[in-house]
């Protein structure tokens, strides 16, 4: 089994590295249905058949006559863990730990290994190739290959095409075709990106018939040479052409009829540079695309191409010579049911979410996508790091000692695998960086790599983050680097050392563009302080802006033994080792649902600022190349959230870095209530991405007048006491407050229906920030001190729990009231606590509605944050929506809530949370003046709600789970149902951060506990 534990790149019929192009030369697609068995171990070498049915040998399943019909049958492309129901084994989920034992290169013997084999017929026409080439996009891990009976060779390096020269092998008419892949081998050991491992042949299996005179590769390297034009305006291109071909194949035409391009050459010799004299760039924004052929005397080649030119000048990436701001995410490929195999449907809507979302680049984290995708990504218009599929992130466990990237046996595998990636995509414009892979270490492997590139692709620059000191790559990238730190870099004047560097590599790195490759981990509800982000990318020429991780959730769609879909990670299919939920860190839910999350970076990241005040809006163009003829202005005003006035005006056209100002027509104010305006940019005409009137961006201002609500005071307020109700003292408790009824202090129903509460809420579900560890606590520290990072210390959840927040109880220690008034005064606490809140509660009534003011005192002794300050309403179960006005329509927290608008919103009860792969804390609405409960779409209690003596407003979470029975679930399905939906009105909420792979909640947002105050208003609809 040596071909198994072979350090070096697969071997046999191998042909070199060349470019995927569009040809008319004669493919045979092998995608379909293939015969499958699976075996328990990974066969030995012919001659050895200990892991074979006795009496088998490898050749009998290679050749013609062998029986198959006893196998079963499955799609290629396809994951064999993801077809059959479990009957092949299942997926396993790491982060950065090896699902095997750390010995390279050996795998253990216990190695699932998939027997695939189908016939297929070769077309008589066929006879006359000169070659044929058997082409496998991808397949994992390691494979054998057999075509009618002729062992072809081994492939190696799964996200990486293989093709191999089949010529002798195959006949016309029927041939037999058998693959033997193995889940484990030692290239395994380089491709522990954080993922899924699925074995199988999971991209397309291809035959093409080269013709004799045919052109065997293409690089057409283009150039802008305009760098001195206005943005997006022509200037003169360069095309420089690379042509692998024998004489046989000329002469050689190279058409771009839009160009007016037609040159041929009549020998290899011949082909030189091709100078234009007025080209469109291509950028991001304007992804300006020529159609290309060149032509032999046997073949056709065609391919789109971009002029850009990409530089580092200083420390600015530039490209056509302008600075690029990166506002990317890192996309793994995924489908829920498909695993990696590529679904173009599901990948086309979600690049063009991505470009509604203001998202303007991709890293193809962490290998080469589908071929097909780049195409896309041209087309669309993305900038992109194309990266290697290359990751040994489990060495760091043992101190990265064996680490393969510092090891000279496995060089020619490093080497293999760069070569293969660019070879593969160096066509594509939308490429501007080429990435060594990730988190593998660092080492003479990778500094190979990077000289590799650079001789074979001087154009383009080499990114990896892993080389923190600069060693061998031509921009500084950092994951996670905390806000300070990111803002140090930026200044340029820090007397801190970078991190893992020396003083002078410190010096050499901030010569350097300085991007994010990895930053804001949007795992679960979050990330939190994307704003603080953008302001300092804003501010620092020299950085460059950074990559989400990550674009979307990798949740399995599974059903269980009842048949309730849910997505499964982590653990969920029984591995050895596992990382939990940490593969469910997107914007996007595992089935494509968009996360608060992603409205709040394609916000903060927006192309045009907008900036109001009463009389008009500042409009700032950032973009990289596009000018603002394609937008124009829609604007609205809303009186207490009705609209008023509304129209659109003409935004003047502004080149990128223009500001313009633009009048907004006058509105009358009225005597009370609350006026906002609204301005929107928006498309002006469809793209192929967005519809006409799609939301570039919006902004929000409130526009000054008379400050008093348009609703009526609350019952009870005394003018001149500062609007506290009056006290109710000595008598016996009410039992019946307008549309309330009580006993014994405690609200058992309201407008007729039976309800409980309220209840003094501490606790939250933790968010997967709240029980992140990683990075240090900003509790009690000055986060603006070195490098930002905090201090080491448990998660909040940690904390929170051993302080008993999640169970909280309280005793009663006054209970009086009056005919129309009731003061209830409540000391809380958790068992095994000495820390108290004490919680008053005065109900007043008139005019048949009911007024709760709520005051909550923290005793001694509190320290360090707590989730929230609320109380909770236990409602009926057809309680199942709600109107409000108040901020909406997603949820928001103090850290992430410059997405969110005020205005009146409704929504279902399902509508009010997200379904999080692992259940918690979601559906904050902040800043509440007015909910309105709906029973069975009906609507039954208004709930009106006054600021506090400092104006603040109350948040609310309408829900079917208490946060408790949310926090002792593993997914959405397992949460317990009690009977009830519940109301949690919050006075405040702590922030999300970032911490569950990332910097902590931000000082600005935290909560610690104080003393705060809600005045509600209760009334039947």
């Amino acid at each position: 089994m040596t071909y198994l534990t072979d350090r070096a790149p697969g071997h046999g019929a191998r042909t070199p590295a060349r470019s995927l192009l569009r040809t008319d030369a004669r493919r045979l697609s092998l995608n379909g249905s293939w015969r499958f068995r699976l075996l328990p171990g990974a066969p030995g070498e012919p001659g050895d058949v200990g892991f074979l049915p006795e009496g088998e040998e490898p050749d009998d399943v290679a050749g013609e006559q062998y029986d198959d019909s006893a196998w079963d049958v499955i799609p290629v492309p396809s994951h064999w863990v993801l077809e059959g129901d479990g009957a092949y084994g299942h997926p396993i989920y790491t982060n950065t730990q090896y699902p095997f034992p750390i010995d390279p290169p050996f795998v253990p013997d216990e190695n699932p290994t998939g027997d695939h084999r189908r016939t297929f017929e070769l077309p008589e026409s066929w006879a006359d190739a000169a070659r044929v080439l058997l082409r496998f996009d991808g397949v994992e891990s390691r494979y054998r290959v057999w075509v009618n009976g002729i062992e072809i060779g081994v492939g190696s390096g799964s996200r990486l095409v293989q093709e191999f020269d089949v010529t002798g092998a195959v006949r016309t008419g029927r041939n037999v075709i058998v693959v033997r892949v193995h889940q484990w081998s030692a290239a395994s050991y380089l491709e522990d990106q954080d993922q899924w491992w699925l074995p199988g042949i999971f991209r397309d299996v291809t035959l093409e018939a080269r013709p004799v005179g045919g052109i065997d590769d293409v690089w057409l390297r283009t150039s802008f040479d305009g760098a001195d034009t206005e943005p997006g305006e022509p200037g003169p291109g360069t095309v420089v052409p690379e042509i692998v071909a024998d004489e046989r194949a000329y002469p050689v035409t190279l058409r771009i009829a839009e160009l007016g391009v037609d040159v041929t050459w009549q020998s290899p010799d011949e082909v030189a540079p091709v100078e234009v004299a007025l080209v469109e760039p291509w950028s991001a924004e304007v992804p300006r695309l020529y159609e290309a052929t060149v032509a032999g005397a046997a073949e056709t080649v065609s391919l789109r191409v971009g002029f850009r030119t990409v530089v580092i000048s200083g420390d600015r990436f530039l490209v056509n010579g302008r600075r690029v701001a990166f506002h990317g995410v890192n996309r793994h490929e995924w489908h829920p049911d498909l695993g990696r195999v590529f679904d173009e449907a599901e990948a086309v809507a979600g690049l063009k979410l991505m470009k509604r979302s203001n998202i303007n680049a991709v890293r193809t984290s962490h290998y080469p996508p589908h071929p097909r995708l780049l195409e896309l990504l041209d087309e669309l218009g993305f900038w992109v790091i194309l990266e290697c599929d290359l990751e040994t992130h489990g060495f760091e466990h043992v101190g990265w000692r064996g680490n393969p990237s510092d090891d000279p046996d496995w060089r020619a595998a490093y080497l293999d695998r760069i070569e293969r990636t660019v070879e593969r995509d160096k066509n594509h414009p939308c490429i501007v960086m080429w990435s060594l892979g990730n988190e593998s270490g660092t080492g003479q492997n990778l500094a190979a790599m990077a000289d590799w590139v650079r001789e074979r692709d001087p154009g383009r620059p080499v990114h990896y983050e892993g080389d923190q000191v600069g060693a061998y790559t031509d921009v500084y990238s950092r994951m996670y680097a905390s806000v300070p730190e990111t803002e140090a870099i930026g200044r340029d004047d820090s007397p801190v050392l970078l991190l893992g560097c020396s003083a002078a590599e410190s010096a050499t790195q901030r010569t350097k563009p300085f991007l994010q490759c990895e930053y804001a981990h949007a795992m679960g509800n979050g990330p939190g302080g994307l704003h603080q982000y953008q302001e300092v990318f804003d501010r620092y020429p020299r950085l460059h802006g950074g990559f989400v991780w990550e674009w979307r959730d990798h949740g399995v769609r599974v059903r269980n033994a009842e048949g309730i879909e849910f997505f499964a990670y982590g653990g969920d299919f029984g591995e050895v080792v596992h990382d939990g939920n940490f593969v469910t860190d997107g914007l996007l839910l595992s089935d494509g649902t968009p996360s608060p999350g992603l409205a709040e970076f394609a916000h903060v990241v927006a192309p045009i600022r907008l900036e109001l005040d009463d009389e008009a809006v500042t409009v700032a163009n950032v973009r990289h190349t596009a000018d603002t003829s394609d937008l124009e202005l829609r604007w609205r005003v809303e009186h207490d959230g009705h609209a008023v006035a509304e129209d659109r005006v003409d935004l003047p056209t502004l080149r990128p870095g223009e500001t313009g100002r633009v009048r907004l027509p006058a509105v009358a104010r009225p005597a009370t209530g609350e006026l906002w305006l609204t301005v929107e940019a928006v498309l002006a005409e469809a793209t192929t991405w967005a519809p006409a009137g799609h939301v570039v961006v919006a902004a929000q201002r409130r526009l000054p007048g008379d400050a008093t609500p348009a609703s009526r005071p609350a019952p009870g307020r005394v003018t001149g006491n500062g609007g506290a109700p009056p006290a109710a003292h000595g008598g016996e408790p009410p039992q019946e407050l307008g549309p309330a009824r009580f006993r014994r202090g405690r609200l058992v129903s309201i407008a007729g229906v039976t309800v409980g509460g309220p209840t003094l809420e501490l606790w939250r579900a933790p968010t997967d920030n709240d029980r992140g560890s990683g990075f240090g606590s900003y509790v009690g520290v000055d986060p603006t001190v070195g490098l930002g990072r905090g201090v080491p210390a448990p998660s909040n959840e940690t904390t929170w729990r051993a302080h008993g927040l999640d169970r909280v109880v309280s005793r009663v220690v006054e209970c009086s009231g009056t005919h129309d008034a009731l003061h209830v005064v409540r000391r809380c606490g958790a068992a095994n606590s000495v820390l108290t809140m004490t919680v008053d509660e005065h109900w007043s009534v008139r005019d048949g509605e009911v007024a709760l003011r709520v005051e909550v005192t923290p005793g001694d002794g509190w320290d360090g944050v707590i989730p929230r300050i609320g109380i909770r309403l236990d409602l009926p179960e057809d309680v199942d929506g709600a109107a409000w006005f108040g901020t909406g329509p997603h949820d928001s927290y103090p850290d992430s809530r410059r997405s969110v608008r005020v205005g009146r919103f409704e929504a279902g009860i399902d509508e009010l949370t997200v379904p999080y792969a692992r259940p918690q804390e979601s559906g904050h609405r902040s800043d509440l003046r007015e909910l309105t409960l709906r029973r069975g779409g009906v609507d039954w209690l208004r709930i009106t709600a006054l600021p506090d003596g400092e104006g603040r407003l109350p948040g609310f979470i309408l829900t079917r789970h208490t946060a408790q029975d949310l926090a002792a679930a593993g997914h959405p399905h397992e949460v317990r149902r009690s009977g009830h939906h519940y109301l949690y009105l919050d006075a405040a909420q702590h922030g999300l951060g970032s911490r569950a792979c990332g910097p902590d909640v931000w000082p600005d947002s935290m909560l610690y506990a104080q003393p705060r105050t809600m005045e509600f208003v209760f009334a039947a609809v």
